[in-house]
């Protein structure tokens, strides 16, 4: 009599993935899928390609995922693979001229009166804020945490802006302008599509890009108000009264080769890049780890024991960010799943050859942290959430090669070092608190515009903790 084998053990729950399209499309029902979103509009084949190629009646496209040709766009000649002005078109009305559109001598310029903001010594500056926006953070979630359904992305975006109006104008997100902000970006990203007509066609400069009346009148009210907060820091600083946050470190540090300094104008256009690069992008990669944690319990009960063994009750301390090792690791295994930018466009300034490949003048370079991250050649496993993976020789390989969440090179993002200090800290914070669960009847869908969230929002439901440990 042949003896029953045990079952198979349970598998891990796999993290939400949208399905890739199926088939080829035309030009025009491309532009529509990606509208809706870009990742579910990408077939399956670029999850396993080096390279592919994207042709339209205006423009060749050149999707680059083996690790040499990132490195070379991103790190060896990046001066050759500028930011295509097509990234520009959606995001011109609040935008401006900032660092994050800009390309040559203007970029350079920028970044060098911008860097020495986020320096190491800097970061300790702000980690006091850092840590009182993740304190106002675990008091908004105490009357949620009752068991009913929360939608979780909110809950984050109100943390993120929290710490970059605290670090950059010392003021908290109740403040008056910094709500008004905030409120006005909600409703700015829900009128911003993702994919403007310039973007698609090749259209001279003067011709109309028909931002909707909505884009157009959010983006102006998000301009005027952060005018208004950089017209009085402004103030403040002549009067010698300004506090030492980032605004007044990025305001008064002249460029070492011209010694010009941001006026107002150019200072706007900065500060609406800050808020969306750091408050977008720190609020999708908090969102995504936490209901990673809900979806492996296991996983969540090792950053909260974590947490409770690193923080001081008695006093914050800049040092307690390195022993977040696991919190740490968490938060990067959830930017490599869900990239909060998916993807990067770059153009060719000359004539290239890629695996081959001719690729013409003024191609578009598309870098995808999306699929370089989830990449079947190159990760193992490249679906599933496993944040001790970085402690794999596989894992560390391709944190070097084959991960950049921030970019890389000479335009990696300049707050990276801020954002992994702000994203372990505030989520060794509210897991020390909370303990978050799955809501089974609202499951996530990534979807991405702007940057990568939930299609339907990201719902859990949240319990107390005892802070001392079960």
């Amino acid at each position: 009599m042949m003896t029953a084998l045990p079952p198979d053990p349970p598998q891990p729950p796999r993290p939400p993935k949208p399905p890739a399209r199926v088939g080829r499309v035309s030009l025009w029902r491309y532009a529509r899928l990606f509208r809706a979103d870009i990742l579910s509009a990408q077939p399956a084949r670029l999850y396993r390609a080096w390279m592919a190629e994207f042709r339209t009646p205006f423009f060749r496209s050149y999707m680059c995922n083996q690790p040499e040709l990132v490195d070379l766009v991103l790190r060896k000649r990046p001066d050759d693979f500028p930011k295509s002005d097509r990234i520009r078109e959606g995001l011109a009305p609040l935008l401006g001229n900032s660092v994050f559109v800009t390309n040559g001598e203007t970029w350079k310029r920028q970044r060098r009166i911008i860097d020495p903001a986020f320096e190491g010594g800097r970061l300790r500056d702000v980690f006091p804020a850092m840590w009182d926006a993740g304190q106002a953070a675990v008091a908004r979630l105490a009357p949620l945490a009752g068991g009913v359904p929360v939608e979780i992305e909110a809950q984050t975006s109100h943390a993120a802006a929290d710490v970059i109006f605290r670090t950059l104008f010392s003021i908290p997100i109740e403040h008056q302008v910094a709500g008004q902000v905030f409120e006005t970006f909600r409703e700015h990203q829900r009128a911003q599509p993702v994919l403007n007509l310039g973007a698609v066609l090749p259209l001279p400069k003067w011709f109309p890009r028909f931002h909707s009346r909505e884009t157009r009148r959010t983006a102006r009210k998000i301009r005027t108000l952060i005018t208004q907060l950089t017209a009085e820091r402004m103030r403040a600083i002549e009067a010698e009264r300004a506090p030492d946050d980032l605004a007044t470190k990025i305001m008064t540090t002249p460029d070492p080769e011209t010694g010009e300094r941001f006026g107002t104008d150019e200072m706007v256009d900065q500060v609406a890049i800050f808020f969306l690069a750091g408050h977008e992008t720190s609020a999708s990669a908090l969102a995504w780890s936490l209901y990673l944690l809900a979806m492996h319990p296991e996983w969540q009960e090792r950053v909260a024991d974590e947490a409770r063994a690193a923080f001081d009750p008695e006093k914050v301390y800049f040092s307690t960010v390195s022993k977040l090792r696991v919190s740490r690791d968490v938060f990067r295994e959830a930017m490599r799943l869900y990239p909060p930018v998916p993807m990067m466009v770059r153009e060719a300034t000359c004539p290239e050859r890629f695996r081959d490949r001719d690729v013409p003048k003024a191609s578009q370079i598309v870098l995808s942290p999306w699929h370089l991250h989830r990449h079947e050649r190159l990760w193992e496993r490249p679906d599933a959430f496993d944040p001790a993976r970085f402690q794999t020789e596989n894992g560390k390989t391709c944190l070097r090669n084959a991960y950049i969440p921030f970019s890389a090179g000479q335009r990696v993002c300049p707050g990276s070092g801020f954002a992994m200090i702000e994203g372990p800290l505030i989520l060794s914070m509210l897991v020390r608190a909370y303990r978050f669960d799955l809501v089974a009847e609202r499951p996530a869908m990534p979807v991405a515009h702007l940057t990568v969230r939930g299609k339907d929002g990201i719902w859990l439901r949240i319990g107390k903790r005892d802070p001392a440990g079960p």
